[in-house]
């Protein structure tokens, strides 16, 4: 999709080369860059094909007023590799809208810059929107949703909401030995395992990926998944699994697990805001509650992720970048577009509030949230996901979580220290 729009002035861009990186003062970016000249040029946004659509009117705004040419691209797979081979290679984009656990990556990478927002900008977002894109003490992207896991359930097969995981079992074993659905419950899980499905029941369990420092940040060096309490979480999650209940199992995936709920299937999906698109077109009677955690055990918590624009280091627009991520995805009117084309929350709170006025979905997957940890952004993340999962499947397909589980932190603790 391509948006022939226009430019930032050579005043306002000086102005911005000027301030600081993450911008703590309250003097609005959105200036002069209409009365000065105009400076031109190009600006290049990547983004997932359901965002460029949301896009289109508001990147086409933008560039009537400022004077330059926007072209907005779906990249459709692998957006953050692509970008990461792209800024290398020097044809990087202006902008790219992505998850905010890439960030520590990208900057690792060199590939993005920090953003400057105003006092008065921060303050309109959610807390944990900004602690998301918040990354060594410097603001990264500038965030426009929030998202997390919740159980949904079919209201039709299930009017109760279960009060832990056993309560869910019992009631999921009940309708499949009636007859009325083949499957306990649909979280995905497939044969490589599935470490963001599966952690609010890891941590109801006890088990940790990282320690915290003092300061709230994740603590590399204090690997929870190499503590006993790691072992004992997957020892819970075991009875739950293919030699257990039956209620976690690998057959179940990335590709069918909203498919398995929808289709009636199963009375009980644990997935995100994402997955409601599909729910309603098939008519499904449904409710969003907090994935509910062990009898016992500890509250459930999902990972809380945040969706957000980024300024390449590499683009070659970069004036323009700031100005359209400060002062255009702050807008409600952008949020609230975004939210229609995806429905996950918007990280803008008044955004969040018209929302929630009318859709009772962006609320409920909030307060399933509300006790959610933000998903770790640090580099030493991308060494947790293969090795967790992997680890996840076996246990769940019968593997000894004594064996499992240690041989998993060690194979973590190896490529982090490598």
């Amino acid at each position: 999709m391509r948006i022939r729009t226009a430019g930032v002035t050579a005043a306002f861009a000086l102005t911005l080369l000027a301030s600081a990186c993450g911008g703590n003062d309250d003097t609005s970016t959105d200036a002069s860059a209409k009365d000065s000249a105009q400076a031109g040029g190009t600006l290049t946004i990547w983004a997932d094909d359901k965002r460029t659509a949301a896009l289109k009117p508001f990147a086409e705004k933008f560039g009537k007023e400022n004077g330059i040419t926007v072209e907005v691209q779906a990249v459709s797979k692998d957006l953050q590799s692509n970008f990461v081979t792209a800024s290398q290679s020097g044809k990087a984009p202006d902008i790219v809208v992505g998850a905010h656990d890439w960030i520590g990556n990208l900057v690792q990478n060199g590939a993005i810059d920090p953003v400057q927002l105003s006092s008065t900008q921060k303050s309109s977002l959610a807390d944990i929107a900004l602690k998301g894109v918040t990354y060594n003490g410097q603001i990264y992207g500038v965030p426009y949703a929030i998202e997390n896991l919740a159980l949904i359930r079919n209201t039709d097969l299930a009017p109760t909401a279960p009060a832990t995981i056993e309560d869910l079992v019992s009631s999921g074993k009940k309708l499949k030995a009636s007859g009325k659905t083949s499957e306990i419950m649909s979280l995905q899980v497939g044969e490589n395992g599935d470490a963001y499905h599966i952690y609010p029941l890891y941590t109801s369990a006890g088990g940790s990926l990282f320690g915290v420092k003092d300061n709230g940040d994740y603590d590399a060096k204090d690997l929870g998944v190499a503590k006993t309490e790691a072992t004992a979480a997957f020892e819970k999650i075991a009875k739950l699994g293919e030699k257990g209940e039956g209620a976690l199992k690998r057959s179940i995936t990335g590709d069918n697990a909203i498919a398995t709920f929808t289709s009636k299937k199963a009375a009980y999906l644990v997935s995100g805001p994402w997955a409601l698109t599909d729910i309603k077109a098939a008519g499904i009677k449904y409710e969003v509650t907090p994935v509910p955690g062990f009898a016992g055990g500890k509250a459930a918590q999902p990972f809380i992720g945040v969706q957000a624009f980024y300024v390449a280091s590499k683009g070659t627009n970069k004036v323009a970048a700031q100005e359209f991520v400060t002062n255009y995805v702050t807008q409600v009117d952008l949020a609230k577009a975004l939210y229609t084309a995806e429905p996950r929350p918007p990280a803008l709170t008044k955004a969040l509030e018209e929302v929630s006025a009318t859709d009772a979905d962006a609320k409920a997957f909030m307060e399933a949230g509300k006790n959610g940890a933000i998903l770790p952004a640090i580099p030493e993340m991308s060494a947790i996901w293969d090795p967790f999962g992997k680890a996840e499947a076996a246990v769940i397909g019968g593997a000894d979580p004594a064996t499992a589980i240690p041989a998993a932190a060690k194979a973590i603790s190896d490529a982090i220290n490598k």
